[in-house]
């Protein structure tokens, strides 16, 4: 099984030092043996074994598989403290956080059925995966053009487009333009045994880009 590459060298930002024990703990709280959760999530179980030894950083496509796998949020596994419901989301108190080079920001509520959240994507960010799990993704084009490959279908997206489709589709995002493109993007939180339909590897062939 193939693996994506480890992203750039350097100090881990801070909130990903907290991600390794989470990681193993949500796991075990899931009743899910190494060799299960990584095939779900569409990894070896080496790669996620160093993921949660802290030996690796994930990217954000990689965390946000892992959420939909334990059945939580990036923030949760982030060890990010949940506020209090509220319908309203200030855009004065969404700090940016950063995974394998994306920068996201909180932009839905705790605890719902699905997760909101304000994306950007730099041209050449790690950890491009192919992701295939249950649910919904739904996500709009802000600024920059947005190559999005389902299955083997490659489409690219400028200000303004939208795209809504069925998580089970083999999907890749990836920045289009120079200067990196940035989206709102807004996925279910599904817990289901069908996560198992993963590719192997996690990825596609090269000729569907990425």
């Amino acid at each position: 099984m193939s693996e994506p590459p480890d992203p750039p060298a350097g100090p881990a930002p801070e909130e990903l030092t907290t991600v390794a024990p989470r990681l193993r703990e949500l796991r075990r709280r899931s009743r899910l043996t190494l060799e299960t959760a990584a095939r779900r999530v569409g990894l070896s179980p080496a790669h996620l074994s160093r993921l949660e030894t802290g030996q690796r950083q994930p990217s954000l496509p990689m965390l946000l598989a892992l959420a939909r796998t334990y059945g939580t949020t990036v923030s949760d596994l982030l060890g990010e403290t949940a506020p209090e419901p509220d319908p309203v989301v200030r855009a004065a108190r969404a700090e940016p956080s950063e995974a394998g080079g994306w920068t996201y920001w909180t932009a839905g509520g705790a605890g719902r059925a699905m997760q909101a959240l304000r994306v950007h994507v730099p041209q050449r960010a790690q950890g491009d995966l192919v992701r295939v799990h249950p649910g919904e993704e739904w996500l709009y084009v802000l600024t920059g053009r947005l190559r999005l490959t389902l299955g083997d279908a490659v489409h690219v997206l400028e200000p303004g487009d939208a795209a809504h489709f069925d998580s089970l589709t083999p999907h890749r995002l990836a920045a289009a333009s120079s200067s990196g493109t940035e989206l709102l993007f807004v996925h279910t939180l599904l817990q289901s045994g069908a996560a198992e339909l993963c590719l192997g590897g996690g990825r596609l062939p090269d000729r569907h880009g990425g």
